[in-house]
């Protein structure tokens, strides 16, 4: 009971009365004034928004263009299926093995150096694969993307925290959007010039595009600093909000190993929903023509519907949580994408199951961004990157768990397994719904550690 009520101190919308060193309002006062300082063209604080929105447009933009060369590259090395498979592996082993180390160096020198560096990194490194004449060199270059791209998901989301802190809104959900339309734009993109421009030519663009991205926010992002709050004062927590950060984006160390059950309930919720997202990436399309009959552009359809979905459920994702609170909205989520998937596997016709679909992508939209922003908020950017790595997990594990799952049974037996674990994190959000004290006043009140600024902050 201890745990899963320290568990449960994350999830608690808590406004704290006034006391007599403290003049703040409660959290709506705020919300207000913020944002609409927030607005302003020339606020620091909408300057660094739109820096980290365009990193994470740019990292899905970028991504996406590297996905729909792989044919292109597969002729290229002359790989089989199965050779390319563990080639590909590549990314996902260099994208696990450095999120845990981007952590540290985001401590060490702050997020938003980290993820400017980050940025360049991914920028260069999607050059190499079009240089790969076999399978072991592609595989080889493939580490050296992922370990960029994993990198930077890091950096980027735990820039945003700091953000999230500085405007007390839950506005995660918007930079993940951002990622999605980064992600269609770049494939379609991709796909339009993919017949008239070599690999090497497409991807020398994109990542001309990339470095530039990152020269420009990154500027924006390394002027000025996200403005702390006073001495003496002690803002109310918003539902997505992270505790206090140094300047530059260095995080306040936290006290102790008190705050790791709750990145790892958070990491667990993430990777319910990185496993549903990896599942349809893979096996939505074939559902749709091999047990539907559904025609090659239906089919290719089924997806593109998926994605859209999740792209507009983010984009309403901030209105959402600050209507309904990071419980509901998980709870909510976890739900709707389980009834969803329980239609796109089961139903008996391929429109019904693109219905399906679109319902499960606005169920899952704002389910990842919050579990990402409420680690952020109980271990700072260690957190970020525990429950980072976590939920790429269950993106790596959903496509080869489907298959297996295929073989036992049949695809769309398989494909409810999607529903399942979108269920599993409703669960675990509702059983871990509030207590007394949001996690990040508790790590705010909490004596410094050894070093740490005694400064107070949200």
């Amino acid at each position: 009971m201890p745990t899963l009520n320290k568990i449960r101190t994350v999830f608690t919308r808590h406004r704290p009365p006034l006391s007599p060193r403290s003049s703040n309002p409660p959290m709506g006062a705020h919300i207000g004034t913020t944002a609409a300082a927030s607005g302003a063209p020339g606020d620091p604080l909408a300057r660094r928004r739109a820096a980290i929105t365009a990193f994470f447009a740019m990292d899905g933009f970028l991504f996406a263009g590297w996905v729909v060369r792989i044919p292109a590259i597969k002729a290229q090395t002359g790989a089989g299926a199965g050779t390319l498979g563990l080639a590909l592996l590549g990314v996902s082993a260099g994208a696990v093995a450095f999120m845990m180390l981007t952590g540290r160096l985001c401590r060490r020198f702050g997020n938003h150096v980290v993820t400017v560096v980050s940025g360049t990194a991914l920028g260069l490194s999607i050059l190499l694969p079009p240089l790969a004449h076999s399978a072991t060199a592609l595989g080889l270059v493939l580490l050296v993307f992922g370990a960029a791209y994993g990198s930077l998901n890091v950096a980027m989301n735990s820039a945003a925290i700091d953000l999230i802190a500085a405007l007390r809104r839950p506005v995660m959900s918007s930079f993940h959007a951002a990622f999605s339309l980064g992600g269609m734009l770049g494939a379609g993109l991709g796909g339009l010039v993919a017949g008239h421009l070599s690999p090497t030519a497409h991807l020398s663009a994109l990542a001309a595009c990339g470095l530039l991205v990152t020269a420009a926010a990154g500027t924006a992002l390394r002027r000025g600093h996200v403005p702390e709050p006073g001495r003496g004062q002690q803002p109310s927590a918003t539902p997505d909000s992270a505790p206090s950060h140094r300047p530059g984006g260095r995080d306040r160390p936290h006290p102790g190993s008190r705050y790791l059950p709750l990145v790892l309930v958070f990491g667990v919720i993430a990777l319910c929903t990185a496993y549903g997202e990896g599942a349809m990436a893979d096996w939505g399309a074939l559902h749709l023509s091999q047990d539907l009959a559904a025609s090659p552009s239906l089919a290719a359809a089924g997806y593109a519907v998926f994605a859209l979905a999740m792209t507009i459920g983010r984009l309403s994702g901030t209105a959402l949580i600050e209507r309904l609170g990071p419980v509901r909205a998980l709870v909510g989520g976890g739900g709707t994408a389980a009834v969803g998937m329980l239609l796109g596997a089961l139903a008996p016709t391929a429109w019904a199951a693109c219905a399906g679909f679109a319902v499960a992508g606005l169920g899952l939209a704002n389910i990842f961004p919050i579990a990402l922003a409420r680690a952020g908020a109980a271990g700072g950017a260690g957190g970020v990157a525990m429950a980072s790595t976590i939920g790429y997990g269950g993106m790596l594990l959903g496509p080869p768990a489907i298959g297996f799952l295929t073989e036992l049974w049949s695809l769309p037996v398989a494909l409810t397994t999607v529903a399942l674990l979108a269920a599993v994190a409703a669960l675990i959000a509702h059983l871990t719904r509030g207590a007394h004290h949001n996690s990040a006043d508790e790590a705010v009140d909490a004596p410094p550690s050894r070093g740490t600024s005694p400064s107070r902050g949200n």
